[in-house]
């Protein structure tokens, strides 16, 4: 689990393609405790680590992981934020991420807003009905707090402080960017429904005790 509180900035410093999948070499982060088989969050995409390098670590990509974010854009040099799993004791200073990432969405338009900027992006349609106004959003790994949504368009203000320590601030429109919706939204949406398909009604309310008989 993870936080989207980014640790540093790192990039791509070697990619190697392996047949459907790949292999990358994640620079940035040096990590003298690391230990294999440890989870950390690439640009918002949980990788595990299979081998370290003096200023980073090496991660295996799968067919699927390529497909499904915008890892398979990726070229040497990259910039991806960095995020090591949370310890037990840490403070829970973003959201509850789980470094999966739902699918892939664009940036639409940048502005500046004060001192902040203002973000206009798309999510896939399948998403756009767990993001709502004011709930968290985890865009490239970095937490942040939707403001407003309207359809599968959504928008975020970012503060001087992360523009300055993340990624983001190279984002234009038309870029791609990784989205994970709130982890709460997904199991919540699964719990309400019905094996039947009837979803929640009022016979449900009341078999569970939100309605008085």
């Amino acid at each position: 689990m993870f936080t989207g509180i980014i640790q540093a900035v790192g990039r791509v410093a070697a990619i190697e393609r392996r047949g459907g999948d790949a292999r990358l070499h994640i620079a940035g982060l040096p990590l003298a405790d690391g230990k294999l088989g440890e989870s950390i969050a690439v640009s918002g995409v949980c990788l595990t680590a299979v081998a370290f390098t003096p200023d980073g670590f090496v991660a295996d990509v799968s067919a699927e992981t390529l497909a499904c974010t915008t890892l398979g854009d990726w070229t040497v040099g990259q910039a991806v934020n960095l995020e090591r799993a949370l310890a037990v004791g840490d403070r829970l200073g973003g959201h509850i991420v789980s470094g999966h990432v739902d699918g892939a969405g664009e940036v639409l338009s940048r502005r500046p807003d004060g001192r902040s900027e203002r973000f206009t992006l798309r999510a896939p349609p399948a998403l756009a009905r767990y993001i709502a106004a004011k709930g968290s959003i985890t865009v490239d790994g970095v937490s942040l707090t939707v403001n407003t949504v309207s359809g599968a368009e959504f928008g975020v203000n970012i503060v001087p402080h992360t523009l300055a320590h993340t990624s983001l601030d190279g984002l234009r429109a038309g870029g791609r960017v990784n989205l994970e919706v709130d982890l709460l939204a997904r199991y919540l949406e699964r719990l309400l429904l019905r094996a039947d398909g009837g979803g929640v009604n009022l016979d449900l309310l009341a078999e569970n005790g939100f309605l008085k008989q």
